[in-house]
């Protein structure tokens, strides 16, 4: 059921997606070069928060080796 329904919001997503002809936003934000700026923001994003997410699994790693200990 999980799986049909994942395969069914994926077929939906990519319609949409090709749905959109033409992005005026992005076609403005490349020709004045700002379009790198939002990409560079948006990694350093995911870069934060694959950094907090490997930070927090080290965390709970070493909590469940000191539970498991006792």
């Amino acid at each position: 059921m999980n799986r049909l329904l994942l395969i069914i919001v994926g077929l939906c997503c990519s319609f949409i997606a090709s749905a959109q002809d033409k992005i005026e936003m992005a076609d403005v934000m490349r020709s004045n070069g700002k379009i790198y700026t939002v990409v560079a923001v948006c990694l350093t994003i995911l870069t934060g928060l694959f950094i907090y997410v490997f930070m927090i699994d080290r965390k709970i790693n070493k909590l469940e080796k000191e539970h498991s200990i006792k």
